[in-house]
């Protein structure tokens, strides 16, 4: 008997996708398990340090012995720096209660976060960076390597800047929430990215064209939201061409954003020919349900 070969691709296709499904549904429970364990035992160390009022600090003789023992019984994995790493991960996420909240209403769920974020993000220096970090990861879904770049930009400085104390306080419980034109900007924006010498002599266009080779990194740095639409586009005002070097569209704020690259400090004029863009943008690009263009130079 002869297959049906579309009738058998479906088949192979349809076993294809729930073997994958399976996979990554296995992955999320053990690594569910593993944060949920190490949380657990993180918090009976510091439980068992609070009744004979130890306080372990790294290096100490309590942590020495659970490594040796540990490792002795159970194998690799629980070596003095990753003892004293589960002990902190209690203490840290214990206190800003964003992980013992989850533990005790998840269930079957899975953690959407590693342990390896989880590790890395203990090394923030405060509550709010690392409540900022983890809600910003799990809303982003950033892999490890993302959150590695975005943590050594200082990603959550730079939005801290622009903002007072209630405002800082929310960045840290929510995330970043984008709502109004404010909420895009970074000051600085890090284009580490680019490879490009400190003391490299450059153009603006080799900016440009680095820019475009490295778009999706240039994407995530931008922030959530932005669509990239083209390079060097053309406007006609009183009969004179002008370019804006990137225009992209973002789709939260419902509104064009224009982007002019600079070498040096900005300057009167440079302000005057955004506005001058902004003002054609509103006038003739816009449609019904688009909100008022950005500039960024």
């Amino acid at each position: 008997m002869d297959l049906d070969k579309s009738k058998y691709s479906s088949l192979l296709n349809e076993i294809g996708n729930l073997l994958q499904n399976g996979r990554k549904q296995t992955a999320q429970s053990v690594n569910t398990i593993l944060v949920q364990t190490y949380w657990l035992i993180g918090k009976h160390i510091v439980e068992f340090e609070q009744g004979g009022k130890e306080k372990a600090d790294y290096g100490s003789n309590l942590l020495d012995q659970l490594s040796k023992d540990l490792s002795q019984h159970y194998g690799k994995g629980f070596s003095r720096s990753n003892v004293f790493q589960i002990r902190q991960f209690y203490l840290r996420f214990s206190k800003i209660q964003t992980l013992s909240g989850q533990f005790e209403d998840t269930d079957n769920q899975s953690l959407k976060l590693s342990w390896s974020h989880y590790i890395e993000i203990l090394k923030s220096d405060t509550d709010l960076e690392i409540s900022f970090y983890t809600k910003q990861s799990e809303k982003e879904n950033w892999s490890v390597r993302e959150l590695k770049r975005q943590m050594k930009s200082m990603l959550f400085h730079r939005l801290a800047l622009s903002k007072d104390k209630k405002g800082v306080l929310e960045l840290s419980e929510q995330g970043q929430e984008i709502q109004k034109s404010e909420d895009i900007i970074k000051d600085p924006y890090v284009l580490e990215f680019l490879n490009i010498p400190e003391n490299h002599k450059y153009l603006e266009s080799d900016l440009e064209e680095k820019l475009i080779s490295n778009l999706q990194n240039f994407l995530l740095e931008l922030g959530k939201g932005f669509t990239f639409l083209k390079r060097q586009f053309r406007i006609s005002i009183g009969g004179k061409h002008f370019y804006v070097d990137l225009f992209f569209y973002h789709h939260i704020l419902k509104c064009f954003v224009l982007i002019d690259l600079k070498r040096g400090e900005v300057e009167h004029e440079d302000v005057g020919q955004m506005n001058l863009y902004l003002n054609y943008f509103r006038k003739e690009q816009n449609t019904e349900g688009d909100n008022p263009p950005i500039g960024i130079v």
